[in-house]
């Protein structure tokens, strides 16, 4: 992707809140992350969640990076990444790496928005950049996202609702990427096939993430993880002083020469 047409997503990002990259991602990887999440549903027996949030009807697969590859793949995507770095910066930290596929007869999920668990009064500056990977095709009758467009610029909505949404329709390989104000929802599917994507969250480094990536990754797995997808887990320092560890950043402590300086040494 060049420069203007990142450009361009940025910033109808920040005009409508969401924009669609399409057919960003290979047809080869694409069909690994789908066999991939097929072996894990069977291996760890996965199970909708049976709450009003996360669906009756609806498998999710959290911590997949846990997982190792080919998950460790989609947070440092050349055609999403980038877009998210526009919106937040380069200092932003993955939040949570999780399936969500819905079967036929689930209802709509109630509109919220990703952010609204932080108590900072809206409008505010981008602190959330979630993205949407789509394993299948999402259309209007399969659950497609629900969005109200603009909805980034006002208040937080009523949780569940009701309003006027659109469904981010696109194919197989395309991704969504919205503003974590951005009021959303999964849709109801309404046919016979299910429906697979992958949510690929971001926040801003100052913003505690949402999966405790620290805990949840063996640190002998991200040892083995490229230098940009340690920082992207938390193993960077925000600005040179938020996650440094006796002025060293978290890597230097695994043992990578990242060259690191804190803030002070800097001045």
């Amino acid at each position: 992707m060049d420069d203007a047409a990142r450009q361009a997503h940025v910033e109808r990002i920040r005009r409508d809140g969401f924009t669609i990259v399409e057919n960003a991602i290979a047809p080869a990887l694409v069909d690994a992350l789908n066999a991939a999440l097929a072996r894990l549903e069977r291996d760890l027996d996965a199970k909708p969640a049976m709450n009003g949030f996360e669906g009756h009807k609806t498998v999710r697969i959290y911590n997949l990076l846990a997982y190792g590859a080919p998950f460790t793949e989609v947070p440092v995507h050349v055609n999403v990444l980038p877009i998210v770095e526009g919106v937040l910066d380069s200092g932003c930290l993955i939040s949570s790496l999780s399936s969500i596929a819905i079967d036929p007869g689930e209802v709509a999920q109630p509109i919220h928005a990703d952010d609204m668990v932080i108590p900072l009064a809206k409008p505010h500056i981008p602190i959330v950049c979630n993205s949407m990977w789509a394993l299948t095709d999402f259309t209007d009758a399969n659950g497609a996202t629900r969005l109200v467009p603009k909805s980034h610029l006002k208040e937080n909505p009523v949780y569940g609702g009701t309003y006027d949404t659109i469904a981010a329709e696109m194919r197989q390989g395309s991704v969504l990427i919205w503003d974590g104000a951005l009021w959303h929802g999964g849709g109801a599917n309404r046919t016979e096939k299910r429906r697979t994507g992958i949510a690929m969250n971001y926040c801003a480094g100052f913003i505690r993430q949402q999966e405790n990536q620290q805990l949840g990754l063996r640190p002998d797995l991200v040892k083995t993880f490229s230098p940009r997808l340690q920082e992207l887990v938390g193993y960077g320092v925000y600005r040179g002083l938020i996650g440094h560890i006796d002025k060293k950043s978290p890597a230097q402590v695994l043992g990578a020469p990242d060259g690191f300086q804190s803030i002070w040494e800097k001045t």
